[in-house]
């Protein structure tokens, strides 16, 4: 028989050797979302899957803000992040550091994020606005879109829902061609 384990039981990394531990080659750029719980839960997922770096780009807020604490639970302490205005910048400088760049959004040359293999990383994903979706002028930069497949009426999920399925996804792939630490 099963049972739920209690807090103290779970296994957790202490906030002072997350430092230590070696990140996934994965980073996630947010692309003008408006939603401070959205940017929280994107926190919280990018600190689970062990995300490189976050960029937080345009009007996206960032912390300290006390509605992206309450959705972040203290994973804003602890994942490298950095709000730049100019998304084309931050997509100019991954380039230059030989990064994948990926739109997550519906394109006419979307592939499955199923498909990802290890040669697409290291890997920066662009999630984008509840609405809009990506910026006409972010996606310029993107070498690939990916998508996630829909299998109901719906034909997209909720953006923190999306990138934390996106997110979870490379690590699986990483972790499955054991390029991962």
């Amino acid at each position: 028989m099963i049972r739920k384990l209690r807090h103290e039981e779970i296994t957790r990394t202490a906030p002072e050797d997350i430092a230590a531990k070696a990140r996934h080659p994965l980073t996630v750029v947010v692309d003008n979302v408006r939603s401070l719980y959205n940017v929280g839960s994107i926190f919280r997922s990018c600190d689970g899957a062990l995300a490189e770096k976050l960029y937080l780009c345009g009007f996206t807020p960032a912390p300290p803000r006390k509605e992206i604490s309450k959705t972040a639970l203290g994973a804003e302490e602890s994942v490298p992040w950095e709000h730049v205005y100019d998304i084309a910048e931050v997509l100019r400088y991954l380039r230059t550091r030989g990064i994948t760049i990926a739109a997550l959004e519906h394109t006419t040359g979307s592939i499955s994020c199923f498909d990802l293999t290890e040669e697409h990383f290291p890997l920066a994903v662009v999630v984008g606005n509840e609405i809009a979706g990506i910026s006409e002028e972010a996606l310029k930069y993107c070498d690939i879109a990916l998508e996630i497949p829909m299998y109901g009426i719906k034909q997209s999920l909720n953006v923190a829902v999306a990138a934390g399925v996106l997110c979870f996804e490379c690590v699986r792939v990483l972790e499955q061609s054991g390029t991962s630490e």
